[in-house]
């Protein structure tokens, strides 16, 4: 039997954290419902040059600890000095260190759209999002099967949340572009082995309509990363590890904004 993933366990365990839910499904709607205007991250996201998700980021289940003892506010802040245009925030637990309080932290110290980074799998993750203040959320293709991928994608939208839908392939982003997808993300790390390949983003980018948001995800090392990716027409790049630990956030962000300027 072939030993579970990094993905497995992961889905796994959302999985069962959200059969064991037993609150009201409708009750957790009407209360996202009544939360503030989200700011609007498309929208964002669409500035001319190559646009900067920075993210937020304590640990990873492949490298682990990354900057544990970070402080959510004053990061986000120095991002957001040094350009970006969104903030990404790991909100999961178990497998990332992260936490809603920290994508709270991090929503109040800026102006920015913030995005909740975390493994979606149900209606509820949703609301939870909404109600934490996140203004766009994350789809992974891989984690969901159509019908619940459509679902939350449906949901998300009428909440106001923005979704970037997560692809891997060529199949996947087909998926994304039949759901509705206006922003769908290409992430260079395999979700199996998270293993990186920098040529994948590229690659995945050309079965892509020119209407959608292209948002390159992991394996940016720097600002030499990045003319290749504008190129090749994304829109964005998310970035954390290289951020997280480059010891000037600011500045590091700064240079990828330059690099990806048009």
């Amino acid at each position: 039997m072939t030993a579970p993933t990094y993905l497995d366990r992961i889905l796994r365990a959302h999985r069962a954290a959200a059969a064991a839910d037993e609150r009201s499904i409708q009750e957790l709607l009407t209360e996202a419902r009544r939360r503030p205007p989200v700011r609007d991250a498309a929208g964002a996201l669409r500035a001319p040059g190559v646009s900067v998700i920075a993210e937020v980021k304590r640990a990873s289940p492949s490298k682990g600890p990354l900057a544990p003892d970070l402080d959510p506010a004053e990061l986000a802040a120095s991002y957001e000095a040094g350009g970006a245009a969104c903030v990404s925030v790991l909100t999961d637990r178990r497998f990332f260190s992260g936490s809603p309080d920290d994508l709270a932290d991090a929503r109040s110290a800026i102006d920015l759209p913030v995005l909740r980074k975390d493994f979606t799998v149900s209606v509820a993750d949703l609301c939870d999002a909404r109600i934490m203040g996140a203004d766009a959320v994350l789809l992974i293709v891989a984690a969901l099967d159509r019908s619940e991928l459509q679902e939350l994608y449906d949901v998300a939208k009428d909440l106001g949340l923005a979704a970037l839908v997560e692809v891997h392939d060529e199949a996947e982003a087909e998926t994304a572009v039949a759901v509705g997808a206006e922003m769908i993300g290409i992430n260079q790390r395999d979700l199996v082995t998270f293993e990186v390949d920098t040529d994948r983003a590229v690659r995945v980018a050309r079965s892509l309509p020119d209407t959608v948001v292209r948002v390159a995800e992991s394996g940016i090392s720097g600002a030499g990363d990045v003319p290749r990716l504008v190129d090749a027409g994304f829109d964005a790049i998310l970035v954390g590890e290289s951020l997280v630990k480059s010891g000037d956030p600011a500045g590091a962000v700064a240079r990828l904004v330059r690099a990806g300027a048009v």
